[in-house]
């Protein structure tokens, strides 16, 4: 194999045949060797020594990174290696890599980047097995995105020299984490390509090996080697790893196992494009995307916003789909529907932009010169297409944090920064108190939030909250029918409240654009997830007065013959989101519920429809159907499995039960037990150190979002006094007579 230089790269970035190119991820649970298996790949491509490789973690360039030890944001990697094929000729093969994070916390940076994939490279810890965020990145890769898998089951080394297994129980754990992976992917996708996508030994689609020794093989290359397994065994005894690392290099068996199992472009959009991308397939730009081609019309997706920890500039990094970006290009934003000009393009090298002047189909890119949301479609300006789908995350903001800037003069700077901040990693969010001025960021769990500060903090000083659990508050039946008026008594709004069911909740987390859409499309799309049996009156002509969504809740125009409505819409939207925001209970968000305006009057004098009529008369009538509709407070509960010697359950199930935890299921794996459970976020504190307390530090634990479910009843008062407190709001629950005066009595 050799190196190759700039020129050579870029230039087989614009020309070199599609199928001799691999996009694929690199996916784990965290610790289980991502970026010491890319160090290796990083050394074989000449951009680092051979004898770093497996120390220096490249790939997380971030000082934060370093010194927290684990991987925050995807890395990309362009690499080029010369390769021998079966028939004996060579070719040139170019990798476009992503070494993307395995925390719970940045599972965002996964997502988006198995979007711009085609593969995905399954790294499994061959101590600790299957993981929950080995599952989730499973999910995300198989399931919401189509990326092929191949599996590299690393650190068998501690198999052999820290629990000196012989060799039959090393092959049948390494036998039983195939299972485990194949059964995972048989859940997700269609029996055909389950087949198909499942990975063996017998196949070459499972390499086994050690990052940290630099040696992996596949069974094709142990026969081409004349050794077998128990060669390595005989190393170990030896102490010869450094013959283990020459003779069976790790990055051979990688590279093998991308070149033969996964996809290039053009073959795995073919599988892709359906799946996410809702325009007609048989247009010329379905066509185009369908066959990767680079003289279609253009159409692509921006899946990172890189944010230099040096400059604080960010670059855009993304994928070209169809068609071809050039560096003279200006280019439609489909989403936020907005012109901007490319100031540099080229593709992104760990943090360095090699400069390349197009970018054909079939290709990621790096650009400078505008920022905005991660997830964005793009399209040549003045060209109108359909964006791709919203990329699906796999968890929900639970976490809170508030901040605000020492420096008073700072609170626009502040927004700005967070703003761009947020841009990079749409799972967070923020708001800010126009009357505080305090900002309150939201994010999947404390670590993300903690990141987020630090880099904030960087750019301008803030002063910090400690941080909270977001809850959420629901209804638990449909509304009275309330009818409130405008202060000045000439305005009228008629609402009544439905809970949406969880097939619609499911989809409005996808965050889909619904107000861009086209009425009928988007009146189908909601309707064909509701249950019309049981919902027979919300089809797609009840959805056709669709005025707006907020998280997974609805809002929903159903008047008849009112006039001037139009005058108030935004007022009533800007009002009912904020209401959804900070619901009536303990002021934390509402989540799936759908608000039915039937009735309303809008007086003919513009002076008497102004925001502040407007406002009080929507607040009080979602106060009010929201009070009569049976509000719940729901928790976000987490999904965690432990893994430790079975000397140990005992301590461990006593400390899932103190913490309000439920056991799901006990089993034995590979001499150590298994635990699953749910519990509570709010219960998670500090339950690390527990657990390795109880596991004399030999427990391994994982942890996912689950979903939200109302708080035991016995906790309820204690639960919303102590919320509503900590939200700055009066501890007693208000009650329907506090908007008793807002209320339309018919004369």
């Amino acid at each position: 194999m050799k190196v190759k230089n700039a020129d050579e790269i870029r230039d087989m970035i614009m020309n070199h045949p599609i199928e001799l190119r691999r996009i694929f991820s690199i996916s784990a649970h965290i610790d289980h060797g991502k970026s010491t298996t890319a160090d290796y790949l990083l050394s074989k491509a000449g951009l680092m020594s051979a004898e770093t490789a497996g120390e220096k973690r490249m790939t997380d360039s971030d000082d934060e990174e370093q010194e927290r030890g684990i991987t925050i944001f995807t890395t990309v990697v362009i690499l080029s290696f010369t390769y021998k094929e079966e028939d004996g000729t060579e070719n040139d093969y170019l990798f476009q890599i992503n070494d993307t994070p395995g925390h719970l916390s940045f599972t965002g940076e996964v997502s988006r980047a198995l979007r711009g994939s085609d593969g995905a490279v399954i790294l499994v810890d061959a101590l600790e097995g299957m993981m929950t965020q080995t599952e989730t990145n499973i999910q995300l890769a198989v399931g919401e995105e189509l990326c092929k898998p191949v599996l590299f089951i690393n650190k068998v080394d501690r198999l052999i020299s820290e629990l000196r297994l012989d060799p039959k129980d090393v092959f049948s754990r390494l036998d039983i984490i195939v299972s485990q992976v194949n059964n995972k992917i048989k859940s997700i996708v269609s029996k055909d390509m389950a087949e198909s996508w499942k990975v063996s030994f017998q196949n070459n689609s499972v390499a086994v090996g050690s990052a940290k020794d630099g040696w992996a093989f596949t069974v094709e290359i142990l026969k081409q080697q004349k050794l077998s397994p128990q060669d390595v065994f005989q190393k170990y005894a030896e102490d010869d790893k450094q013959w283990l690392r020459a003779n069976l290099p790790l990055d051979e068996a990688l590279l093998r196992m991308v070149i033969q199992h996964l996809p290039d472009p053009k073959r795995s959009q073919k599988i892709k494009i359906p799946h996410i991308w809702q325009g007609d397939l048989e247009s010329p730009e379905g066509k185009s995307l369908v066959e990767c081609d680079p003289n279609g019309p253009l159409l692509g997706m921006i899946t990172k916003i890189f944010i230099d920890p040096r400059s604080k500039r960010p670059t855009i990094i993304g994928r070209v789909f169809s068609g071809t970006l050039g560096e003279d290009d200006k280019i439609y934003l489909i989403n936020r529907r907005e012109t901007v000009s490319i100031k540099r393009l080229g593709v992104m090298e760990i943090t360095d932009i090699l400069p390349v002047p197009k970018i054909p189909a079939g290709n990621l890119f790096a650009a400078l010169g505008f920022i905005c949301p991660a997830g964005e479609s793009f399209t040549r300006a003045g060209t109108e297409i359909t964006g791709f789908d919203s990329i699906s995350y796999a968890a929900e903001p639970v976490v809170s944090q508030s901040i605000f800037p020492k420096k008073s003069g700072d609170v626009a700077k502040l927004g700005k920064v967070i703003s761009t901040w947020i841009m990079a990693d749409p799972t967070a969010s923020y708001e800010m108190d126009p009357e505080t001025k305090t900002y309150t960021l939201q994010g999947i769990d404390p670590l993300q939030i903690d990141i987020l500060i630090t880099r904030i903090n960087e750019q301008v000083p803030i002063n910090v909250s400690d941080p909270i659990i977001v809850h959420r508050e629901t209804i638990s039946q449909p509304s009275n029918v309330f009818t409130t008026k405008s202060p000045n008594g000439h305005n009228r709004i008629q609402l009544k409240l439905y809970k949406l069911p969880e097939s619609m909740i499911d989809f409005l987390r996808e965050g889909k654009e619904l107000s861009l859409m086209d009425t009928k499309e988007r009146s189908r799309l909601l309707a064909s997830h509701i249950d019309s049996s049981k919902y027979p009156d919300f089809d797609e002509k009840f959805f056709r007065g669709f005025w707006g969504s907020s998280e997974t809740n609805l809002f929903i125009e159903n008047t008849k013959g009112v006039q001037r409505l139009d005058r108030i819409k935004e007022f009533v939207l800007n009002t009912w989101r904020q209401f959804t925001r900070k619901a009536t209970l303990a002021g934390e968000p509402l989540m799936g519920v759908l608000f039915e305006m039937t009735d309303a009057t809008v007086h003919v004098d513009p002076a008497h429809t102004g925001l502040t009529e407007i406002m009080a008369m929507v607040s009080s009538a979602c106060n009010l159907t929201y009070l009569s509709a049976g509000p719940k407070l729901l928790e976000p509960l987490l999904r965690i499995d432990i893994k430790a010697p079975e000397d140990y359950l005992g301590a461990l199930t006593g400390l899932i039960t103190q913490h309000r935890g439920m056991i799901e299921s006990i089993t034995e794996q590979s001499g150590s037990s298994v635990l699953k459970g749910i519990l509570p976020t709010s219960e998670t504190t500090g339950l690390a150190d527990e657990i390795r307390g109880a596991t004399a530090g030999r427990g391994f634990f994982g942890y996912q979002f689950y979903k939200f479910e109302e708080v035991p009843p016995h906790l309820v008062d204690e639960k919303v006094t102590f919320i509503r407190e900590r939200n700055g709001l009066k501890t007693e629950v208000p009650t329907a007579a506090t908007w008793e005066r807002f209320v339309y009595k018919q004369s």
